[in-house]
This record gives C-alpha cells, sequence and structure tokens, in this order.
C-alpha cells in the first residue's frame, strides 16, 4: 500500500523576462533623474497700499456741517417719561435684592489652610512652650518667644526667642532665621509697630528687654535690669505705646502678676526707666451693686493681660486673676494705696468692674471697629463679649471644658475673632453666621497640647499665627469669607450691641 515514488520535476517558463527582452528594457533600483527649477518668490514690481481710506472734499464738509437736534421733540419725550423713570429710580434704591453683595475679582478661597508649621528643636528638646507671636511691621516675619506657662521650677532655664521670614525662598520651618539666647523665660514678645528689627520681651523675671535683629553679634539694645521698679512677678505682656513727646521714639507698657502696669522710656546708656506706672490695688476697684460682693483684699491684683481701645487712646481694659475685666484709664489721678516703693509714685487707674468669669481672665481685646466693645475668656472655657457701658457681660459663650488662653478680634472683619483652646484648637467665629458657636474650629496639634497664643496678621489679613506647649507655630492661611467685609456688617454690629443692652 505504501511505496517509493519518484515524480519528475516541473519546469515554467518566464513570460516576463522574455517579455522585457524582446523590448530591450534594462531594469535597475536607481530612480531615474529629478529635474530641478529655480523660481523667485519676488515680484519685480512694487505698489504701497493704505489701509486708511482717502477721506473726499464732500465727507469733510459733510461732517463739518453742524448736526441737527429737534429739541422740541426730546424735551417732550423726556417729560413724558420723567414720571415711570423717578419711580423705578425710587424702588431700585428701596430695594435690598444685593444687599450683602461685594464685587470681588480674586478668586475665592473657602477653605482655611496651614501654610507653615514652625519650630526650633533645641527649644523642644528642653521641653519649652510657644508662649507669645508676634508679627513684624512689614507683616513677613514672625517672632515667638519660648518659656514655660505651666507649673514647676523653671525659672532659671535657658530660653529663646525666634523669628523666621516666611517671604525668604529657602525658608526651613525648623531653623529659624534668627535665634536670640535668653537666660529667663520669656513671657512675652512684641515686634515695634513700625520698625520692623525691633522686638521687646517681658521675662518671668519680671525684666523687659529690647532687642534688635538687625545686629547679629549683640542684639540687645535696652533693658530694665533688676532695680526697685523693676515688676517682681513674671511679665505677661508688653505693648509699644507712640511717644506724643517724640516722634522718633516709643514708650513701652508692660503688665505684670505683681499688680503693676508700668510705662518705661529708652535713656541713651542701654537702658529702659520708669516714665509712669500704675498699680491695680483690690480696695481702689470700684464696687458695682449688680456684681457679687467678694471678699477684696488690701492687696495688689494680679494682672494678666491689658488691651488699648483704638478709640480713645487713654482708656484701657485689663483681666485679672481674680476673674474680672476692669475698665482703666491713664488719666487716673489717685495714688495707689498702699503706696508702693520706686522711683515714680504710681496711680490707681480702674474705673469700672465688669461681672467676672469662673476663674482667672487670661486674654481680652477691644474691637478694631466699635468703641465700647472688648472680648475676655479665661479658665472657665468661655468667651464673655462686653460692653464698656454695662457691668454684665452682652453674652457668654461655653467654647471649651478647659482653659481658653486667648481671644483677638479680627482687624479687618467687624464680627469675626478667634480665641485658643486649652483642648489644643483655633476657633474661629463669624457673628454674622453664629453668635453660639464656631464657623470653624482648627485642630492646631494631634497631641491635643494647648494652644497659648494667637495673633492674625494686620498686613496680609489672611494669615493667622497660633503657638502652642508642643514648641510649634502653626500659620494658618483664612478663607476669604473671614478676611472680606461685607457691606452691613458695621451696622449688623452695632445692631448686635445696642439690642442685647436694651
Amino acid at each position: 500500500m505504501f511505496a517509493d515514488r519518484a515524480a519528475p520535476g516541473a519546469d515554467v517558463q518566464s513570460l516576463w523576462r522574455s517579455a522585457r527582452s524582446a523590448r530591450c528594457e534594462a531594469k535597475t533600483c536607481q530612480t531615474g533623474k529629478i529635474s530641478t527649477a529655480e523660481a523667485a518668490a519676488q515680484s519685480h514690481t512694487a505698489r504701497d497700499a493704505a489701509v486708511q481710506t482717502e477721506q473726499s472734499k464732500d465727507a469733510v464738509q459733510d461732517f463739518q456741517q453742524e448736526v441737527q437736534v429737534d429739541y422740541t421733540g426730546l424735551l417732550s419725550f423726556l417729560q413724558r417719561v420723567e414720571g415711570a423713570v423717578i419711580k423705578e429710580l425710587n424702588k431700585n434704591w428701596k430695594s435690598h435684592a444685593f444687599d450683602g453683595f461685594e464685587v470681588n475679582w480674586t478668586d475665592q478661597d473657602e477653605t482655611v489652610l496651614c501654610l507653615h508649621t514652625l519650630s526650633y528643636p533645641e527649644a523642644q528638646d528642653q521641653n519649652l512652650q510657644v508662649t507669645s507671636v508676634s508679627w513684624n511691621a512689614t507683616g513677613s516675619v514672625i517672632a515667638c518667644s519660648y518659656g514655660r506657662l505651666d507649673d514647676g521650677d523653671w525659672s532659671t532655664e535657658k530660653s529663646y526667642v525666634c523669628t523666621w521670614n516666611l517671604d525668604r525662598r529657602g525658608l526651613d520651618p525648623q531653623h529659624p532665621d534668627l535665634v536670640v539666647d535668653v537666660p529667663s523665660s520669656v513671657m512675652c514678645v512684641a515686634f515695634h509697630p513700625s520698625q520692623p528689627s525691633l522686638i521687646a520681651g517681658g521675662l518671668f523675671s519680671g525684666e523687659l528687654v529690647v532687642w534688635d535683629t538687625s545686629r547679629t553679634e549683640d542684639p540687645v539694645i535696652w533693658r530694665t535690669g533688676m532695680t526697685d521698679d523693676t515688676h517682681t512677678d513674671p511679665v505677661y505682656q508688653v505693648n509699644w505705646l507712640p511717644d506724643t513727646k517724640h516722634r522718633n521714639h516709643a514708650r513701652l507698657l508692660s503688665v505684670a502678676t505683681d499688680g503693676k502696669i508700668l510705662v518705661w522710656r529708652e535713656e541713651r546708656d542701654g537702658r529702659l526707666a520708669l516714665a509712669e506706672g500704675f498699680a491695680i490695688v483690690a480696695q481702689q476697684i470700684p464696687r458695682s451693686t449688680r456684681l457679687k460682693k467678694v471678699a477684696w483684699g488690701e492687696a495688689a491684683v494680679g494682672v494678666t493681660s491689658l488691651s488699648f481701645s483704638h478709640f480713645d487712646a487713654g482708656v484701657f481694659v485689663v483681666g485679672v486673676e481674680g476673674g474680672y475685666s476692669l475698665r482703666c484709664s491713664t488719666l487716673a489721678q489717685a495714688p495707689a494705696l498702699p503706696r508702693p516703693g520706686g522711683s515714680v509714685p504710681l496711680r490707681a487707674p480702674a474705673e469700672l468692674a465688669f461681672s467676672p468669669h469662673a476663674g482667672p481672665v487670661y486674654s481680652v481685646s477691644c474691637s478694631p471697629f466699635h468703641r465700647n466693645l472688648f472680648l475676655s475668656c479665661g479658665t472657665d472655657g468661655q468667651v464673655h463679649l462686653h460692653s464698656m457701658l454695662q457691668t454684665q457681660p452682652l453674652f457668654a459663650l461655653q467654647l471649651s471644658k478647659k482653659y481658653l488662653f486667648c481671644v483677638c478680634w479680627s482687624p479687618v472683619r467687624p464680627l469675626v475673632f478667634a480665641a485658643a483652646s486649652g483642648e489644643g484648637e483655633v476657633h474661629l467665629f463669624d457673628l454674622a453666621r453664629s453668635t453660639q458657636k464656631p464657623t470653624v474650629s482648627l485642630k492646631q496639634s494631634v497631641s491635643d497640647c494647648p494652644v497659648y497664643c494667637l495673633e492674625f496678621n494686620t498686613k496680609h489679613t489672611r494669615l493667622l499665627a497660633a503657638g502652642d506647649a508642643a514648641g510649634t507655630v502653626k500659620v494658618w492661611q483664612l478663607s476669604s469669607g473671614f478676611t472680606e467685609q461685607g457691606p452691613r456688617e458695621m451696622s449688623h454690629l452695632e445692631q448686635l450691641a445696642s439690642e442685647i443692652m436694651d
């Protein structure tokens, strides 16, 4: 069935090759020569053409002719429509359709962002806390002081004042641009209002020091030293005051828990000399029939905070350890009794005591937009809105189960303020939205450590700085809703004060 078999091969003749050989054609892979020719794009003749049409003489004559206006017809038309136009204008003038609307050409940002988290590792290694923050006159540099606000024997520990320039391209959040070593805990700092390089600080020892950040070798330019005039308790706040007699000079005001409010002037020898002073003495605080009777001792009352009125340079409010806020006057002439020792006699400035918190007051802030309103907060976790015209608060807000360490009005929004809590949060309030709860609560740190200090930036109004017990400073960028004032916001603030007062 299966066997080998050989088949003969098949041969197919090429018809293509024989056809080409018959025509004597040669086949190569080279293409034929490409012929080229040159042609000029430029024309040999040129001609000018104008865009503007030429004006004819007739057109000039028509233009120069006076335009004919039918004044009689125009007058009759205006008389016919005058009533309707006036009616519509009055209707628009009384309309509230666009109340609260404000044209804004910038991009809207509705979120609050953390731009920077600043810290000094060496201070954190010593478990030091940020006790105070301050923006300089340009709004680009922030300073913070390191110290301790909790219990413990830390009065002799070395501490620091650090600054960061946020506009610097090579910003290192953990490497300050300037570090000033201070032999005592720094409780508060304040930049000079017009000279960007000057920082004043109050120490735990009761001293005041002024540093010039442009001098890297020895930045200390003024200090009080330890004299009979120096505070005997820690300085909890320091403020720069304009010097009415010398425009180029500024005076310093300091408050401490020894009950003294002292005003210092600079001397040529680098010394701060006492210019005038006040003392908060218990028995000289005016009583109020609407306040509960308390056992005022005949002793100094510890002052923890101070805020000057933005409308009357002679009026200021202080918060004291007894839980009270006091309205005071720089024009007071009554001597403080018993008369404390020192080179300058101290006066008793207290004029009115307001209804107290249930614990020490840690912060007060006068409104930049209303001459009578101020805020206070303290260890009871409440914020009180007060009018300087009555002793009872306009309202009280319970923000925290722990302490409130700082409260501060916004410099650009009349109804906005911020508060720092012992639970590690920064609360932002917009009273136009709610008078009962914060609009936004920002978590400053994961460990819930207290936030001790706050400060709005008056130059870059969207920036808010906050310092905490973990030794970090956070710079928050506020949303546009917290920085853009509505058209009826001032009247809302006036209404808020007057309605509740009634």
